[in-house]
């Protein structure tokens, strides 16, 4: 038998409302990894309002599995968008769209402005990604407003459930020097788009959110809160006079000239002053390292789990665990500092090699800088490959699909 539920509580759950997911400002609600990439833009207005910033919300992409209900969703949370001054805009294809969201970056460089600013969000499965690189790249050098910014929510089917192709954007997002963030579960949706957002005014550029096929089609319950993230702008950074959003006028080289040497620096500097990427599991005399990002992430926790490895035994039997949160580019100083008197480090992840590349850069110059100074070298990376580049660590399973925790195990 049940025991009595306190008065409040039962209240609580009396009043409890599907519709909280779009009118409850704070507190416990329930909803999928679409519907959390809608509420964001209610969030991200709720904080600039507490700010004292006039601004609206823009939303355009084109349905594609596993994006394919954010259409959808935004159709049936109309009402509740237009309440935070959010615009929904299907567009006709991807690159329509993306056009779209470059030009509300471009509001507040004319006269007549009704807002201080528009955020924005494009979303569009992979092969869509691929299509859009043009844009993409034009509009990701322009840069964005100071109280505006633009995430780019990419749907990708590692496991092509619902595609022709298994596909991951991460390369064409790198190849568009476009920041890519891997949120691992719904609540991050919320949290890391948050920082998406900030991260995309201070730096002046758009960023990527990788939205999987097992998380975005998940549901959960999730805390909602404005003041809930805590952002802090990087004070070790030299912000260049002019700043480093979009401007008119402007040329080609001026863009590409601030995009390579201050914006994706900024974004670095940003990830680093908020942790985006940071060491989750420590030993006093950790010996093995294990690096992983956004679902691959929870699949490894789980798979440490399944052995007997709770953070207590972690600690004790020498194993680091590396949560990657900004995947491209790898912030430099928080892998080196977790690499630290490590023999052998492994990186998780389901496709693909951005984090396990940037990973052997960083270690290649950090052995370099420390055989200078005399001090104690990084440990060796593994990821599918082992740290030669030619043994398999990992068999070559793509034909099964996902890789979950009692695979990694």
């Amino acid at each position: 038998m049940n025991a009595p539920l306190d008065k409040s509580l039962r209240e609580a759950l009396e009043q409890a409302s599907l519709e909280d997911r779009w009118t409850r400002d704070r507190g416990p609600i329930y909803l999928s990894g679409t519907q959390a990439l809608v509420r964001l833009l209610m969030l991200q207005r709720q904080r600039d309002l507490a700010s004292g910033l006039n601004t609206a919300g823009f939303l355009s992409g084109y349905r594609g599995s596993p994006l394919g209900s954010v259409d959808m969703t935004a159709v049936r949370a109309r009402a509740h968008l237009e309440r935070h001054h959010v615009h929904f805009q299907p567009g006709v294809n991807e690159d329509l769209a993306a056009t779209a969201v470059w030009g509300t970056q471009q509001v507040n460089m004319f006269s007549g402005a009704k807002y201080d600013g528009v955020f924005a969000m494009w979303y569009g499965k992979g092969p869509g990604v691929d299509r859009c690189g043009d844009v993409f790249k034009h509009a990701n050098a322009a840069g964005t407003s100071p109280k505006g910014g633009v995430l780019v929510a990419v749907g990708d089917d590692h496991g092509a459930k619902s595609s022709t192709l298994a596909h991951q954007s991460d390369h064409i997002l790198k190849a568009c020097l476009i920041p890519v963030l891997f949120p691992a579960s719904i609540q991050e949706y919320l949290d890391l788009g948050l920082h998406a957002y900030a991260m995309s005014r201070y730096a002046g550029v758009w960023v990527g959110f990788k939205c999987v096929t097992e998380v975005v089609e998940a549901s959960s319950s999730v805390i909602v809160d404005p003041e809930r993230v805590r952002i802090r702008l990087p004070e070790d950074f030299a912000m260049p006079p002019a700043g480093l959003n979009i401007r008119w006028p402007d040329t080609p080289l001026a863009q590409e000239a601030r995009l390579l040497d201050y914006k994706l620096y900024a974004a670095l500097a940003y990830c680093r002053e908020n942790r985006l990427n940071r060491t989750e599991i420590d030993s006093p005399e950790a010996r093995f390292g294990i690096v992983a990002s956004g679902k691959a992430y929870l699949d490894t926790r789980q798979a440490l789990v399944d052995l007997g490895l709770d953070e207590q035994a972690c600690r004790r039997v020498g194993i680091r665990l590396f949560k990657c949160a900004m995947v491209w580019p790898l912030e430099a100083r928080t892998i080196h500092d977790f690499a630290e008197g490590l023999t052998e480090i492994l990186v998780s992840a389901e496709r693909g090699t951005v984090p396990m590349d940037r990973r052997r850069q960083a270690r290649a110059a950090r052995n370099r800088q420390v055989r200078r100074e005399g001090r104690g070298r990084m440990g060796r990376a593994a990821g599918k490959l082992d740290s030669a580049g030619g043994r398999r660590v990992f068999p070559c399973d793509r034909g099964q699909g996902d890789r979950g925790p009692h695979r990694q195990a």
